[in-house]
């Protein structure tokens, strides 16, 4: 299992970037179409338009991409530059919050690129500055023993298709090890901290996130996340102990320029 990892890690490192496809989506542009999903929403990233994909795992707190709370030059972004949209489609959010501190997993570094290590730490969990009803927006658990071969799904924003969710209701886990999991999931620009989903029974329960992806020489989508239990263990420790105000890494300057609605998620930028 190592060596074929270790192949798919450099298939998805080589490859040539790859864009955004409608095969496989569907677009959830009604209320009903979006009945179960209120969870999931856009991270948006300052003035300039940047997001990410992000869900709510409790009424007050997010699960994203960590990468997506850095700027170009790799600072750390301001938590009062963040805000999460439930549901959001055609300008219309189920909630909107704002983000008053957040957690970076630990190992991550925002200059390592695309690692293993920096693949299996690529998470960070927002709380909000207040809560979101359940009633509103019912939040996710993780699912803790996914497996190869296991259908799954991905729900996110993606460039040119950031107005609403996109569902894709069934892609694969192709292999998993050493904390990280590679998909055949369709993702994107603006992909980077969705969730992956699996059938928990009652509800679907996320599997893992995306933070890497690209187009193989084949053509072929690979995507890549971790195997998320232990790294959301760790992210809700380090976010009890952090003091009211606090963030991770907020003692730098935080906030560079972007262009209006880009996409957010360096990952699926260069290769």
């Amino acid at each position: 299992m190592r060596s074929r990892l270790s192949v798919l890690c450099l298939i998805c490192l080589l490859a040539a970037p790859f864009q955004s496809q409608a095969n496989g989506l569907i677009r959830l542009t009604d209320r009903d179409d979006l009945l179960g999903w209120e969870a999931v929403g856009r991270v948006e990233l300052g003035s300039g338009g940047g997001y990410c994909t992000g869900t709510l795992i409790a009424t007050n707190l997010v699960l994203t991409a960590a990468h997506c709370l850095f700027d170009r030059k790799k600072q750390p972004r301001s938590p009062e530059d963040i805000r999460f949209r439930a549901g959001l489609r055609d300008g219309k959010s189920i909630a909107e919050r704002g983000v008053t501190r957040y957690a970076i997993a630990d190992g991550y570094d925002p200059f390592g690129g695309t690692s293993s290590s920096n693949v299996r730490s690529d998470a960070a969990l927002l709380e909000l500055d207040a809560f979101i009803p359940a009633a509103t927006a019912d939040p996710f658990i993780v699912h803790d023993r996914p497996v190869r071969g296991e259908a799954i799904s991905v729900v996110s924003y993606g460039r040119n298709r950031d107005a609403a969710l996109s569902w894709q209701r069934e892609c694969g886990i192709l292999d998993r090890g050493q904390g990280l999991i590679a998909f055949d999931c369709n993702v994107t620009f603006g992909s980077s901290g969705a969730p992956v989903f699996t059938d928990g029974g009652y509800r679907a329960r996320i599997v893992s996130l995306v933070v890497a992806g690209n187009k193989t020489k084949d053509g072929d989508t690979v995507a890549f996340g971790m195997y998320l239990p232990p790294v959301l263990d760790g992210l809700k420790r380090k976010l009890r102990a952090m003091p009211r105000g606090y963030s991770d890494n907020t003692n730098q300057s935080a906030i560079g320029s972007s262009s209006a609605r880009r996409a957010s998620g360096a990952k699926f930028a260069k290769p």
